[in-house]
């Protein structure tokens, strides 16, 4: 029974960087919880092997490509079958572009880096909301505040990471053409998931969060030109992060913020 009872978190992208840095704080801090970490070959995922060896029983990793709705599909019914619900999902991989730079310019752009772009950062995490909706409505609350009023309560939490470049009304330098259009398409589908999701009883809270610049593979390439009190560590920028997803409320659902709480423009 004491499993039942326990918040169940899922997250996506949990090989490395902040994915992984959200597991090992769920696990460390929040009492009791359950962790599902997916990340595309579990094989290689050494900090995931890590977890699980120091928290047996609290962890199930699980083989999912974010590009495939078939292994998507899968793991939802591995979870519902396991847990019959989730607390939270934090859906965290992302890439830059294939080359692994952003397109400086127009000359830059071909529509294979745009689709392959697109299709981690934004059908992904879509996909993943529409096979594990069923499962964050049956959610008991186990994430987020809850206010004493009982008709304001939400079931869970549905976070996707998103980036500040990804925001139309803070775009001054341009560039970037695929990173960007895929986190503003990714800031929209969280606005409709927020529409659908909360619609009825029970509710879903669905936001963007923005991590700030983290010191990870993504972002490797341009830390020299980040002064160095904004070069987050992984377990810094999730402790920003998870002080944000410990107070929401059912009010705060649809919009973006920053790893500092401040409301991010769309």
């Amino acid at each position: 029974a004491a499993a039942v009872m326990a918040s169940v978190a899922l997250i996506q992208g949990a090989s490395r960087g902040i994915g992984l840095e959200f597991c090992r704080y769920i696990l460390a801090k929040k009492s009791p919880a359950l962790v599902v970490a997916t990340c595309r070959n579990p094989e290689a995922a050494a900090g995931l092997r890590d977890l699980t060896g120091q928290y047996p029983g609290k962890i199930k990793v699980l083989k999912v490509d974010v590009t495939r709705e078939k292994d998507i599909q899968d793991a939802a019914e591995i979870v519902k079958s396991e847990f019959g619900k989730l607390d939270l999902l934090v859906n965290s991989s992302a890439m830059l572009h294939p080359s692994g730079k952003g397109e400086t310019s127009l000359r830059d752009v071909s529509s294979q880096g745009l689709v392959a772009t697109l299709t981690t950062n934004t059908v992904g995490p879509l996909v993943m909301a529409k096979h594990f909706s069923p499962l964050l409505l049956k959610g008991n609350g186990g994430f987020g505040h809850q206010p004493k009023d009982s008709s304001k309560h939400h079931s869970a939490i549905l976070v996707n990471m998103t980036a500040k470049v990804g925001s139309i009304g803070d775009n001054g330098l341009g560039g970037w053409y695929s990173y960007r259009m895929s986190k503003s398409a990714l800031n929209m589908a969280t606005k409709n998931l927020s529409i659908e999701l909360g619609r009825g009883r029970p509710k879903v809270v669905c936001v963007c969060l923005h991590p700030g610049t983290v010191n990870t593979d993504l972002s490797r390439p341009y830390h020299k030109n980040v002064p160095k009190d904004r070069l987050f560590s992984p377990d810094h920028s999730v402790q920003c992060l998870m002080n944000i997803i410990d107070n929401l409320t059912w009010e705060k659902t649809g919009k973006a913020y920053s790893w500092d709480g401040s409301e991010l423009p769309w």
